[in-house]
């Protein structure tokens, strides 16, 4: 089995189109279709999803995921956590808890609104195990590892995590980027990258922002993903550098 990468869902906190059908600037095409940000990694027979989106099932049963191993979490915003309830027949099928990675701050935040998942209540047992990480982290299953170090970016007005392994660099969240986690990001082969809109936003890198990150750390892929309602898939990708291109659900490549 190959080592594989696929972007589960690319758009931004209210996906393409907006629940009033809103679609802002998108034409007729598929890849302007988007569902909520949320990424997973096939490392032989070991499965990891990156977030748990509120469109986590569809996600999973669009791509014929057939087990979750582990998730790690960008960060506690809704968007990247409320489809964790979803994960209940992954814990029945694999017969033991789910490990859940995240930061400090992530893990607090889960077991505060998501409490059932982490201890039992109103007798229904745990289905999941939280791991707090720091910089480097591994997760395996039988003779399959990976290796992960966690990436601190700012997004907004708090503290969020990318993710980095084998050369691929994930970070769907951030408005500022650190020297020190700058570091950790040269000689890549894939970054995908938050790019929100083309103007600027508090809590996002836009165009601009991703586009001079991918100019400085100099990856030889590169992917746009968080992508808003104006951000057209045709457009963007018609504007944009040979090496770079827009993420479109389902999106995979092997590692």
């Amino acid at each position: 089995m190959k080592n594989k990468f696929t972007i589960l869902g690319c758009g931004s906190s209210l996906g393409s189109p907006w629940i009033t059908n809103y679609k802002g600037k998108l034409k007729n095409d598929k890849k302007n279709l988007r569902t909520r940000c949320c990424a997973h990694i096939q490392k032989g027979n070991l499965s990891i999803l990156i977030d748990t989106s509120p469109d986590i099932k569809y996600q999973i049963l669009q791509n014929k995921i057939k087990s979750v191993d582990a998730i790690v979490y960008t960060h506690e915003h809704a968007d990247q956590t409320t489809g964790i309830f979803e994960m209940r027949p992954f814990h029945w099928v694999n017969k033991k808890k789910i490990p859940v990675y995240g930061s400090k701050r992530t893990i607090n935040s889960l077991k505060k609104t998501h409490t059932y998942c982490f201890k039992e209540r109103f007798g229904y047992k745990p289905i999941m195990k939280a791991k707090t990480i720091k910089n480097n982290f591994l997760i395996k299953k039988g003779n399959n590892k990976l290796l992960m170090r966690a990436i601190d970016v700012i997004h907004g007005e708090i503290k969020a995590n990318g993710f980095l392994f084998n050369k691929v660099a994930y970070i769907s969240d951030c408005s500022f980027i650190e020297d020190h986690s700058l570091k950790t990001l040269r000689g890549l082969k894939y970054l995908i990258i938050d790019c929100l809109k083309y103007s600027k936003h508090p809590s996002h890198f836009n165009l601009d922002d991703a586009l001079k990150l991918i100019n400085l750390v100099k990856p030889k892929k590169s992917i746009l993903t968080n992508l808003h309602v104006d951000l057209d898939y045709k457009t963007l990708k018609r504007d944009l550098p040979p090496s770079v291109s827009p993420a479109y659900d389902g999106l995979s490549f092997n590692f």
